[in-house]
């Protein structure tokens, strides 16, 4: 598989016609390829092993086992909506794993951001292979590799993830249906797959997940106030119109707390950071500005919802000099 190239001349995917053939010869080389063997893939509900997900159950069925590792940093409802779109709708082989105390429990009173990351990173690969040894007859493992994943890892920019980490007995064959495709060109072809509009229009979201909106040592409040305030925003970003048209928008719970009231009584809690951003390249990146009303609605939706948020700030730093993330 890792010689398999974008050719040149290759048209742009652009309708569903285009997808539907893109599938087609897909589900052709996949079984080709696999024949009767069983295939293993770490499902985590983003767009690219969704869509490979998708493809694969149409093309191999209950050859295929997915595994969606829940750690406690994804977003809310998306354990629940990957368990209702594979194993529910598409009656996908899916194995659940609720990890969610193992991954917090290692990662307390870790602040460090490059050693949390580390931790999440090799923890995912341990609970991914540790669900592999159960299952036997596995040849073959799939991954959303798409083709700028090929290109940066080429050009030095970052390393290539396939099969990256796991355990020296672990030898699989990969599958990667989606690797000379471009990210949109991967939405049309999902979209022609049946996958849901907020999974496969679903906005950019880091590896190690809502960890690194939750600067400092992750603790379990704290957390879920980043996570019910990101789900506060991306419902009010839906209602006005914004959830198509800015690249990205999240909110970032920081480790300090600051004095406030409710209620006539005395707070000492954290703040909200929202952040709304687009960009091409994500090498530059600008702000989206918010109309004042739908800032001020935000400020008392999270202020009055979420549980240990007592202030809303708006973060207008462009990149550079800020990153797009926190950590």
């Amino acid at each position: 598989m890792d010689d398999i190239r974008r050719p040149d001349d290759m048209a742009r995917i652009t309708t569903e016609a285009d997808a539907q053939a893109y599938i087609e010869e897909q589900i052709a080389l996949v079984r080709e390829q696999v024949g009767d063997k069983k295939v293993l893939l770490a499902l985590s509900g983003g767009v690219d092993s969704s869509v490979v997900a998708a493809l694969l159950i149409k093309a191999i069925g209950q050859q295929l086992t997915c595994v969606h590792v829940n750690h406690g940093l994804l977003r809310k409802g998306e354990p629940e909506q990957v368990i209702q779109v594979f194993r529910d709708e598409m009656k996908a082989n899916l194995i659940y794993v609720d990890a969610v105390d193992r991954f917090l429990d290692k990662l307390a009173e870790v602040d460090d951001p490059e050693t949390k990351r580390h931790i999440i990173g090799n923890e995912f690969i341990e609970v991914f292979a540790e669900e592999a040894r159960k299952l036997d007859g596995i040849e073959f493992l799939a991954q959303g590799t798409i083709w700028p994943d090929i290109l940066e890892s080429e050009a030095g920019i970052k390393a290539h993830h396939n099969a990256g980490g796991l355990p020296e007995d672990m030898q699989f064959e990969l599958v990667e249906p989606v690797r000379i495709l471009f990210k949109d060109e991967v939405r049309v072809v999902g979209k022609a797959l049946g996958l849901p509009d907020n999974m496969v229009y679903r906005q950019p979201f880091p590896g190690p997940g809502l960890g690194v909106r939750c600067p400092g040592a992750i603790t379990r409040d704290r957390l879920e106030a980043v996570r019910e305030s990101d789900a506060i925003l991306r419902e009010e970003f839906e209602k006005n119109g914004l959830a198509g048209k800015v690249w990205q928008y999240f909110t970032v719970v920081p480790d300090f707390k600051s004095t406030g009231v409710t209620d006539g009584k005395r707070t000492f809690n954290w703040p909200c950071i929202i952040r709304a951003i687009n960009t091409t390249d994500v090498m530059e990146v600008t702000v989206e500005h918010l109309p004042a009303e739908l800032i001020d609605h935000l400020v008392q939706r999270i202020t009055t919802e979420v549980p240990g948020i007592n202030r809303v700030l708006f973060d207008y730093t462009p990149k550079p000099p800020a990153t797009v993330e926190y950590e």
